[in-house]
């Protein structure tokens, strides 16, 4: 039976839900992480994604000003460092420097892929579409990586619990 609640409640039904982290890259090539839920294949041939970022976040900033991004998959073992990307900001500290990701050269765009996550995929801006808050970046995918070593990928539970499953 149905029943009308708030829509903050009905949210938080919706996890488990993917998490995926997207890096992008200063003017400086200093790499940054964020981690978002919002993400989606959008198209097979040519092969597109689509990820929602904050109006407010810095990969925001970051990824109007270069056009481009990469979506990481995060594997097992990386949940703490998925959460302290998650509650850190780039204006403030490096990343990967304060965290197990290591930055690897991408072949196609200037933003850092992270050698530990199980897939990585260079995207270059296609489009974009401003939803209240967030911005959807399209992104066409221009190279894709694979760590046939990572563990399984993590999801999020809710409240910044992450955990793998199958």
């Amino acid at each position: 039976m149905l029943k009308q609640v708030s829509i903050r409640d009905a949210w938080k039904k919706k996890y488990p839900e993917q998490v995926v982290c997207a890096t992008s890259v200063d003017e400086a090539g200093r790499g940054n992480i964020i981690p978002l839920g919002w993400f989606m294949p959008t198209s097979f041939q040519p092969p597109m994604c689509a990820i929602s970022v904050g109006h407010t976040r810095y990969s925001h900033k970051l990824i109007t000003q270069s056009g481009e991004f990469v979506v990481a998959f995060p594997a097992e073992g990386s949940e703490e460092d998925v959460h302290y990307c998650g509650t850190n900001s780039g204006r403030d500290v490096d990343k990967f420097a304060e965290t197990g990701f290591t930055a690897a050269s991408a072949t196609n765009v200037a933003a850092p892929l992270i050698e530990e996550c199980l897939v990585n995929f260079e995207c270059q801006v296609a489009g974009k579409l401003d939803t209240g808050d967030h911005t959807i970046f399209a992104g066409g995918i221009v190279a894709a990586h694979v760590n046939e070593e990572a563990g399984r990928r993590i999801y999020n539970t809710g409240d910044y619990v992450f955990r793998a499953f199958g």
